[in-house]
């Protein structure tokens, strides 16, 4: 052989080598692989137990089904090719798996938020009907305080007449009021329109009513 070609070889070797070095490989989907001494069964295992997912840098392929490797700790020796992989395959599936739990965590984030401001709207709600309940019963009040004033008026049963009609009318007004309580969900500032307008009629018919029920003193003509 010449010295030329003498130095092809070598450096093809060496290359092969370097190539080879270079490689990394990870464990296939198996509980535990182990390392032997050999290139077969028959040999020694020289480090047990090596766990799915564990990168090996390859030194050395064959046709026999073995692989030379160097272990994270260290260890050269051959493992068995079937079961291992060009990809880190359980590595993947972890990754995939710790992706798809940050989007549930995301969409978890996303409902809580949504159900906070649902619940603080029905919140919100509930207090302009109580508000509104409110404002319904200080009506009533008013009204039983017009019934006790016409009971004490000089003609009584022509301003019990007067006030039935409108007390009668202002019940009318509290019935639609009543009404647009039932859809504040739907149109609460119309609600809320609708019953400033009730409070007003209310102070227009009291401040009507007021001045006809106080009795008229008769002039006294004897010295």
């Amino acid at each position: 052989m010449t010295p030329f070609r003498l130095l092809i070889s070598v450096l093809f070797v060496v290359s092969s080598v370097a190539v080879a070095q270079a490689k990394t490989v990870w464990v296939d989907d198996q509980l535990y692989l182990p390392v032997r001494a050999g290139a077969g069964t028959q040999f020694r295992i020289i480090e047990n137990a090596v766990p799915s997912g564990t990168p090996l840098e390859v030194l050395e392929t064959t046709d026999s089904g073995y692989t030379r490797v160097r272990t994270p700790k260290g260890t050269e020796g051959w493992v068995s090719s079937q079961y291992l992989s060009d990809a880190p395959i359980a590595a993947d599936r972890l990754k995939r798996a710790n992706r798809e739990l940050e989007q549930a965590r995301s969409e978890l984030s996303t409902l809580k938020q949504q159900l906070s401001e649902t619940t603080e709207q029905r919140n919100s709600l509930e207090n302009a009907e109580a508000s509104l309940s409110e404002r319904s019963e200080t009506l009533q009040e008013e009204l039983q305080r017009i019934k006790s004033i016409a009971a004490d008026s000089i003609n009584l049963e022509r301003r019990n007449r007067e006030l039935r009609e409108e007390n009668q009318k202002i019940r009318n007004d509290l019935e639609v009021l009543t009404a647009e309580n039932e859809r504040l969900e739907a149109s609460k500032e119309s609600d809320f329109m609708l019953l400033g307008a009730g409070l007003v009629l209310g102070g227009v018919l009291l401040a009507l009513i007021i001045p006809m029920l106080k009795p008229t003193r008769k002039t006294d003509n004897w010295a």
